[in-house]
């Protein structure tokens, strides 16, 4: 993985706009650039007024699809928060919270303590905390909007759209994340999982041979392929940083474009063609359903294989 290894030289990174390109902010790196220029699978690494600039190769970033798949859920993790601990926060017992802020915090607090794991940090026993549930008297006298939701659109559409709601956001409609529409990020995300996994289900066969010329050909459906290609090589970098600061909306927002760019990309022809369709874009096809269950589990959802 790509991130996975440029977060040993720097613990903070963002896209320059174009895939296979990394950016980070580096005050010395001179040290740095001679020794990933030495690396194959990067193309240049160069260093102006302190912002190091890396880009991979073609083949490199087209591996991407083989690395992400042979790693499954390997493939969010990382050591860039090894040598710090976080404190276990408790699972989030949503059907019994009293409102939709106390809900999206103690689901926030669970998250950011998995995703610091994901991230190589290690855990400090909980402390005692007062539990989040309340007598059958007193919720009777509570408006259980929380558990209201979670019975009207599922468990799952309710976990991500309060995992994507950052500090202080509005709370979710629950009619707005029950609808099976792409426009709704709590239903697109899961049914580009469910989509990637149909791709391999009616190919019925496993990738083989990849050779990664073949991958991103000329043309518009290369970009296509590419844009995939590069989200995917972000996967252990934005559960660091989302860990690092806490903000598990971070990594929810970064499925929702992984999975936008997978429901693009086997949309098209080429990947409709279960006889015809070549063994590297049956790769790329796992490896955006390996991505995406990896990133879903993360957020304790499950992801569907059919939806």
């Amino acid at each position: 993985m790509i991130t996975k290894i440029l977060l040993r030289y720097s613990d903070k990174w963002f896209p320059e706009g174009t895939p296979g390109v990394y950016v980070s902010r580096l005050v010395s790196a001179e040290g740095v650039v001679s020794e990933l220029i030495r690396e194959p699978w990067v193309a240049t690494a160069t260093i102006a007024d302190e912002y190091l600039t890396v880009t991979v190769t073609r083949d490199a970033l087209a591996h991407v699809a083989v690395d992400v798949t042979q790693a499954g859920n390997r493939c969010v993790t990382s050591d860039a928060l090894r040598g710090t601990t976080v404190l276990q926060a408790p699972p989030a017992d949503l059907d019994n919270a009293p409102d939709w802020a106390t809900a999206r915090h103690a689901l926030a607090a669970e998250l950011a303590t998995d995703l610091a794991v994901a991230a190589g940090a290690a855990l400090h026993p909980p402390e005692r905390q007062k539990a989040l549930r309340t007598s059958a008297t007193e919720r009777s006298l509570e408006k259980k909007v929380v558990a209201d939701a979670i019975a009207y659109a599922g468990l799952d559409a309710v976990r991500f759209a309060l995992a994507r709601t950052p500090p202080g956001g509005p709370a979710p409609d629950p009619e707005r994340i029950a609808r099976h529409v792409l426009g709704n990020p709590a239903y697109a995300v899961r049914y580009a999982h469910a989509a990637a996994a149909a791709v391999l289900r009616w190919a019925d066969k496993q990738p083989g041979e990849f050779r990664s010329g073949l991958l991103a050909e000329p043309g518009e459906l290369a970009q296509q392929e590419l844009t995939l290609l590069d989200a995917l090589s972000w996967l252990p970098e934005r559960v660091a940083a989302a860990a690092r600061r806490g903000r598990p909306d971070w990594f929810a927002r970064y499925l929702e474009t992984l999975a936008s760019r997978t429901i693009d990309t086997i949309s098209t022809t080429s990947y409709r063609g279960a006889n015809n369709i070549t063994s590297e874009r049956l790769w790329l096809a796992d490896a955006a359903r390996t991505g995406l269950a990896a990133g879903l589990g993360l957020l304790g959802i499950t992801p569907p294989h059919r939806i």
